[in-house]
């Protein structure tokens, strides 16, 4: 049962038994470096790479480093660590639990290492919610419950407008009721952070906070950017935005990463709006609405351009430099490409534009 907890460490009954275990947490940071470097690396690679690296071979490891890896974020202390965490957990928890349930006949039972359907639906109160369709490869789940988890669910197709509500009931195929349940996940990750740490806990991990928060700074994806520079763009987002300035389609994935990366950089929804209206598939009430979704004026969250290693999941990582093979996210590529260029250049860029590269981008 620990290894079914080491792998899915959010659920209540693995909560329930690192505490039947009577684990002194400050104990565990000072004397057990294998949890700490784990827990170290949780966080490293939910910051690089969108995931929380390769679980460690010792369930008991695994298990505690997920608790040890919250007090880290919550030291940390940045709003956008505490996002990138809270995904990663939950995108690790997807991969997982997708596999797990492929690997069950019915997805009415699992080993002690995996876990079915039933029981994930049931851990987050939502097996009265959701209801399988007889006879039809899908479920109904209640408008109640259905809202919030696709609250920030992206695209066209998860508002409310374009389902066929009945009943109470929104219609949703196996693939978005896992969707949802992975928000599920990334919102019990996500609450409670970030909490008071003891100054014992702290004082003991005040290495591995300094190594977060170098990576963190190394990645600036804090840092408020008001340059816009096409011709600096990384090579995914270039060839993205030469596709909605031929007026071609763009799978949501890729529109969903054009579009929060030109946020990130300081475009204005206006700009971003008027960038789009080229495209065949413009629709001006949506893309502003969307774009401040993502910019998070009308969402509770403010979303940040996915990583290299997502952009590259979807198919949306092309033309790769020699600079790629050094980044691990598309603001690192650009940060990378602005502190190279001359100061002189990007200042005449600035005045030539109006301060924000609009006329650029729009030619």
């Amino acid at each position: 049962m620990q290894r079914l907890h080491a792998r899915y460490p959010f659920l209540e009954a693995a909560r329930e038994s690192v505490a039947s275990q009577t684990v002194d947490l400050a104990t565990v940071v000072e004397q057990d470096q294998a949890v700490v470097d784990r827990a170290h690396e949780r966080v490293v690679a939910a910051l690089e790479a969108g995931d929380t690296g390769e679980p460690h071979r010792d369930t008991r490891t695994e298990l505690l480093s997920y608790p040890v890896a919250r007090v880290l974020v919550s030291l940390v202390n940045e709003r956008i660590l505490v996002r990138k965490y809270a995904r990663a957990e939950a995108e690790d928890a997807f991969d997982r639990f997708t596999s797990d349930f492929e690997d069950t006949v019915e997805l009415k039972s699992a080993s002690n290492d995996g876990l079915s359907l039933d029981t994930l639906l049931s851990e987050f109160d939502l097996e009265d919610a959701v209801r399988a369709v007889p006879n039809e490869d899908g479920y109904r789940i209640d408008v109640g419950t259905y809202l919030p988890l696709s609250a920030d669910c992206w695209g066209d197709e998860w508002r409310l407008v374009n389902r066929a509500l009945a009943d109470g009931e929104v219609p949703i195929d196996e693939r978005e009721l896992y969707v949802l349940v992975q928000e599920a996940v990334r919102e019990r990750v996500e609450d409670g952070l970030p909490f008071d740490v003891p100054d014992p806990i702290a004082q003991a991990l005040e290495d591995e906070v300094e190594e977060i928060r170098e990576i963190l700074a190394n990645l600036e994806l804090t840092r408020e950017i008001d340059t816009v520079v096409p011709d600096l763009f990384p090579p995914c987002m270039k060839a993205l935005l030469d596709s909605i300035q031929k007026g071609e389609h763009l799978a949501h994935h890729s529109r969903f990463a054009i579009t929060a990366f030109l946020t990130s950089i300081g475009m204005s929804t206006d700009e971003i709006v008027e960038l789009y209206r080229v495209n065949s598939s413009f629709g001006e009430e949506m893309t502003r609405y969307q774009t401040d979704h993502i910019r998070g004026d009308s969402s509770p969250t403010e979303y940040s351009a996915p990583s290299c290693a997502t952009m590259q999941s979807y198919g949306d990582c092309v033309n790769k430099d020699d600079l790629c093979e050094r980044i691990s996210h598309p603001m690192a590529y650009y940060e990378n490409r602005l502190d190279d260029e001359d100061e002189d250049d990007l200042e005449d860029w600035r005045e030539a534009t109006g301060g924000d590269g609009e006329e650029e981008t729009e030619a």
